[in-house]
Parts: structure tokens; C-alpha cells; sequence
């Protein structure tokens, strides 16, 4: 473990599913060395605990007493912080699957679920400084809005919905693309919209190194690469 560096800066990244938000923040925590925190594998391996429990979205009183049982805490993996449920990491096989893929964003409107994750991805930042990175990348979808409206640098990704659908295919992955935007973009609670003041990027037509390009050319003056 290396010193707490001084100049620690934290980096949010929001936009809808297949955006090119997970590759990106990948890239650019390799870059600058930054810890790259995924908050859609934090909603995703909750619900997977809620399905594996036998919890329905619509039931608010399991939902509730469910939340109440839970211990998270975080495992680093590489440059990766990983949610830990109970000491256990959900398999990832088992977080992009069919059934989480159709529930999450139904678990990820409900405000008890929103705020029980809510501190623990703030905390994530105190993680990457206390494991040495020079900052924190955190993707997601209410990052520059609500989890760290102060961040350094805020980014929105967006792009095409027949293009998104394109990409999930490519990966082998199915997702209701359009439906998920409208229960991300319509709930009460935290919706997906582009935060004020961030800069906003369509990625519709530009390759995964085109948007890491553009991102890592606004970090640089700021973050020289290791």
C-alpha cells in the first residue's frame, strides 16, 4: 500500500445501459490509477441477493426486513472495488443474467434500496484513499447528481437506443434497453438525466478508445498517466 495521495480527485460517470460507461471508467482507472467503482454491480448484486431470498420489488415490508439483514463491504480486486453481501461476492455470471437484467432497475427505483446503498458509495471514495489511488471513478447512473454532485469532473454518457441494443447483442447479453430507460429515467427517486453542468458525450458512433480519448483529454490537465 502506497501513501494517501494529496491531490486525490474523484471522477463520475453516468449514463443508461451500454452507454460506454464501464469500458471507459475501466480504462481511464487504468490509466491514471484510480479505483473504478461499477454502482450497477452494486444494484445488480442486491438484487440478485433479494431474488436468491425470495423478495419481490412490490413487497415494501420484505424489501425492508431484507435491507435490515444486510452487511456490505468492499473487496478490491485489482483497481476494482467489488460489493461484498455476507462476505460474498455475487457471481457476475449471475448479476448480467436474464432475471437480474429484468429486475434491477424495478429494486433500483425503491428509495430503501437507493438509500441503503447511498453511503456506502460515498464511501468508497475513503476506500481509494485509503488504498493509495489517486482517485476514484465511479460510474453509475445519479453519480454527478446525487452521490457526488461536487465531483471533480462530471460525465455523461449517452447514445442511440437501437445502437445500445446492438452492443448488449454483441456481448451475448439480452436487455430490455428502452424499458429500462423509461424505469430509470421516470422514477421518483434519483432518475438517470444528465446532471447540470457535466459534460455530455454521444457516443453513438465513436469507438470505445474515441470516448476514453475524449474523457482522459479533460482529466489530463489535471492527471498525468503513471
Amino acid at each position: 500500500m502506497t501513501g494517501i495521495p494529496q491531490d486525490f480527485v474523484i471522477i463520475a460517470i453516468d449514463g443508461g445501459a451500454a452507454s460506454g460507461k464501464s469500458t471507459s471508467a475501466r480504462a481511464l482507472s487504468e490509466r491514471f490509477h484510480l479505483l473504478h467503482v461499477d454502482t450497477g454491480s452494486f444494484y445488480r448484486g442486491l438484487t440478485a441477493e433479494m431474488l436468491r431470498c425470495g423478495v419481490a420489488a412490490g413487497d415494501a415490508n420484505a424489501v425492508d426486513r431484507a435491507l435490515a439483514t444486510l452487511s456490505l463491504t468492499t473487496r478490491i480486486d485489482g483497481r476494482s472495488a467489488r460489493m461484498e453481501i455476507g462476505g460474498r461476492i455475487v457471481p457476475e455470471a449471475e448479476i448480467r443474467g436474464r432475471e437480474v437484467n429484468e429486475q434491477v432497475s424495478h429494486f433500483a427505483a425503491l428509495p430503501p434500496v437507493r438509500q441503503a446503498l447511498l453511503a456506502y458509495q460515498r464511501d468508497q471514495a475513503g476506500v481509494a484513499r485509503s488504498h493509495g489511488f489517486r482517485g476514484v471513478v465511479m460510474e453509475g447512473r445519479d453519480i454527478g447528481s446525487v452521490i457526488f454532485p461536487d465531483a471533480d469532473f462530471r460525465f455523461f454518457l449517452h447514445a442511440d437506443p437501437a445502437e445500445r441494443a446492438r452492443r448488449r447483442a454483441s456481448e451475448g447479453q439480452q436487455d430490455s434497453i428502452a424499458e429500462r430507460d423509461r424505469l430509470d429515467s421516470s422514477r421518483k427517486t434519483a432518475p438517470l438525466a444528465c446532471p447540470v453542468g457535466a459534460t455530455s458525450i454521444d457516443t453513438t458512433h465513436l469507438n470505445p478508445a474515441q470516448v476514453v480519448a475524449q474523457l482522459a483529454a479533460t482529466l489530463a490537465p489535471r492527471l498525468t498517466s503513471p
